[in-house]
């Protein structure tokens, strides 16, 4: 097989991979955009190490021990991160990238001490008096 197949087709589930990580808003489809990248530099790793062991009669097949080693390290990350997300989910209600940042710790709108923009409101001292702002 020619080495250009694998290599368009890891071209392709790279850029999809991509594109996932770039658009989508749910944490859980970002997880999985990050998993297309790395199955896409996993298929270049094999495809080029099948295709230089044929070329210099070597065996030591060192691109295949590498992409073994990314497919654990990408195993290990998909379970911390979908370990995130879910207690992210628990404590926020959502897994929505977008809102999870506009509510970051001291930033959350729906508190009473916080203005619309997010700002937190000085508490009044001891002894003063609170104005009301209009």
């Amino acid at each position: 097989m020619h080495l250009a197949y694998p290599a368009v087709l890891a071209a392709l589930l790279f850029c999809t991979g991509l594109y996932g990580v770039l658009a989508r808003r749910n944490a859980i489809l970002v997880l999985m955009s990050v998993e297309l990248m790395l199955n896409a530099v996993n298929l270049n790793l094999v495809a080029f190490d099948a295709w230089l062991s044929r070329a210099a009669e070597d065996t030591l097949h060192s691109g295949q021990a590498l992409a073994l080693f990314t497919i654990a390290v990408a195993a290990a990350e998909i379970g911390i991160g979908l370990a995130i997300v879910l207690a992210v989910y628990r404590n926020r209600g959502t897994s929505d990238i977008d809102r999870l940042r506009d509510t970051a710790e001291g930033h959350d709108l729906d508190a009473p001490d916080s203005d619309a923009t997010g700002r937190a409101i000085p508490a009044p001292a001891a002894g003063e008096k609170a104005e009301a702002t209009a």
